[in-house]
Parts: structure tokens; sequence; C-alpha cells
């Protein structure tokens, strides 16, 4: 029965099921608080800004890159979004201008993120040194454009947007599902997908086996910009504002939520469902650790332990797997 599961789901999937079932077994009896709809309803509107942000991150690292500009991206975007509703009356501003500023962000964050994959491309400099200088660049135009200052002053449905929500499921979780269905199909149904897989398992056969790499990099990397779009869309309507550190803290906590979620750093592995149980895992020991009165700086160390955790017990499985192989 569980080697028939296991087919079924993973071992990635049902193993991070049951470390998930186990931490909300500690915490429901540390705390008569946890399992109640308020904590709960709390998780569903703080993990959609973390997980949208850690889909745009999903693609780069599968492609055996990074994208350290996914901040940068998403404030960038959500100021454009700022500045169509102020030219267009700013709190009196109208639906239009909030679909003609949203569509305007995506084609920002798109143009980003293809900038990028272009550089990756051509030049075959590591996407690490392209995304970050695609990060300061960004931020010195944000800082320039604002002057270090927030933006604010929106229509009251922007502020519905991102605290609202649709026969009781808050709006930004349903934003994030349904990235997380589109991010979905895309690797597990459609030829960018499969290709993403493949460069990021040896870019160089790929190329050799006649798949255009170039074009499927430069579609990587754009797609993540236009989840970084989404995702500052998402931010500016749960703050009320604009300001180009928004987020800043979440850039290595995306990191952390695709290789807990079982994705392989070198890229080639990983799945979307893992990073979604990764994603409420950390989400939950945040939330857990909140009850207890614990300090916000150690929920991030203890991210951070689970994260060397992960690691050792990999490399454990990894050896005791090779040995058993070798022995058979």
């Amino acid at each position: 029965m569980m080697d028939e599961l296991k087919a079924r789901l993973g071992p990635e999937v049902l193993g991070l099921t049951v470390f998930l079932l186990a931490v909300m077994l500690v915490f429901s009896f540390l705390s008569d608080r946890f399992l109640t709809s308020a904590n709960f309803g709390s998780v569903a509107v703080q993990l959609p800004e973390l997980g949208i942000l850690t889909l745009a991150m999903l693609l780069p690292i599968l492609s055996g890159g990074l994208n350290l500009a996914i901040i940068s991206t998403a404030n960038i975007s959500a100021l454009t979004v700022a500045w169509v509703l102020q030219v267009n009356g700013g709190p009196e501003a109208g639906m239009g201008a909030f679909l003609l500023g949203a569509a305007l962000a995506l084609a920002v964050g798109g143009a980003a993120g293809f900038v990028m994959g272009a550089v990756t491309a051509v030049s075959g400099a590591h996407p690490i040194l392209v995304s970050l200088a695609m990060m300061i660049f960004l931020r010195g135009l944000g800082e320039y454009l604002t002057r270090g200052g927030d933006i604010s002053g929106f229509p009251d449905f922007v502020a519905a947007i991102g605290h609202g929500s649709l026969l009781g499921i808050p709006a930004p979780l349903i934003v994030f599902l349904a990235c997380v269905a589109v991010w979905q199909v895309l690797l597990g149904r459609t030829r960018l997908g499969f290709f993403t897989y493949m460069v990021g398992s040896n870019i160089e056969a790929t190329r050799y086996s006649g798949v255009d790499t170039k074009r499927a990099l430069m579609l990587i990397y754009t797609l993540s910009g236009v989840m970084c779009a989404i995702a500052g869309i998402v931010m500016m309507a749960r703050f009320n504002s604009v300001r180009v550190g928004h987020g800043e803290a979440y850039l290595l906590i995306t990191v952390l939520a695709c290789f807990l979620g079982g994705v392989d750093p070198f890229g080639g592995f990983g799945r979307v469902a893992s990073v979604l149980l990764a994603l409420v895992i950390l989400q939950i020991l945040s939330s857990g650790l909140n009850l207890l009165g614990a300090n916000q700086h150690l929920s991030t160390a203890v991210w951070g332990l689970f994260l060397i955790a992960v690691m050792v017990l990999r490399f454990g499985w990894k050896r005791w797997f090779e040995r058993k192989r070798g022995k058979t």
C-alpha cells in the first residue's frame, strides 16, 4: 500500500506531506490556538506573496539558473501600476486604469525577464551575474523614480483585491492557486516545460538534440518576469502602497522553498506540488512560532536550520540508496 502511494505521489510529495502533518500535530499540542480558523485564515492570507515569488524563482532554477531580480522586478512592475493609477486620478481612478496598469506591469516584468534570458542565452554569462545586474538596475531605477519613498493613494477596489475574499477564500490565495495550476500545466503538459527540464539536466546535450536552447531560456526568464509582475500587483494590493524595498526578505526564502520542495539546485528536477507543500510547511512553521510568542527572526533562523537538515538528510538518503543498490 505504501509503495503504491509513493509511486503515485512521488517520494518528495509523500515525505513532505508526512512532515507537514507532523509539524501541525506538534503545534496543535503546544498551542490551543493553532487549530483555529483564525490561524489558518492568517496562513492563507500570508502565503500568496511568497508563493507567487517562489513560482517565479522555480523556472530559472529548474533550467539550471537563478533569478536574483525577482523582488526588484515585482516592485518595478507594481510601480508601473501605481503610476498609471496616479496619472488617472489616484484614489478616483477606475477599473479600466487598473487593468491598463496591470497589463503594462506584466509587460514590464516580461521585458525584464526577456532581457535576462537573452543575455544569458546569447553571451553565455552565468544567470547569477545577469540577474544580479538586473536587480541592481531595477532597484536603482525604482529608487530614482520614487526618490526612495512610498507611493500610495489607490482606489478602494485595489485594497479589496489584497484583502477581499470570494466564497470565504482570500482573493490573493485564489490568484496564487491559479498561478500554481498554470505552472503545473506548463511544466507537465507543454514542450517548454519538457525543454526546461532538459536544459537544466544538460544544456549542451539538449542543444545537440535539436532544441533551440536560446529561445527556451528567453521564454523561461520571460515567464519568470511575468510571474514577478503578478506578485508585485498582489503585494501592492496587500500593502496598499508601493516601495522599492517591499518584500526584500522573500528573496532567499524563495530559494529555500524550492530546495526544501525537492528541486535540484543544479536544475533538471523538481515538482510544483512539492514546492507548494514546502511553502505551506514554512508558513505553518512561521505561524506556529508566532503563536508561541517567538520572535520573527527566530522563524527565519529555523527556516535556515531546516534547509541544512534537508541537505544532510538528502545526502544520507542518497548514500544509503547507493549502498543498497550496490549490494543488490
